[in-house]
């Protein structure tokens, strides 16, 4: 199920992690060659993308909400 982004903060090890409007966290790394979201290094991609719909996998399996990491 797509999910809007509403915000982020960085887990425990500093990688972006994005809050989605559903409650779940889902991880928004750049790690080229593998991912590719340099909008992710500067505070202005990440306000770019905010309302950006990402896959929540864990909506799909009915998983509890998340706690920020």
């Amino acid at each position: 199920m797509y999910q809007p982004i509403i915000g982020y903060h960085r887990d425990s090890e500093a990688h972006w992690v994005a809050k989605l409007r559903c409650g779940h966290n889902q991880h928004v790394r750049h790690d080229p060659p593998w991912t590719v979201r340099a909008w992710v290094t500067t505070p202005q991609g990440r306000q770019s993308m905010l309302g950006f719909k990402l896959n929540c996998k864990k909506c799909d399996r009915g998983e509890p909400y998340d706690n920020e990491l």
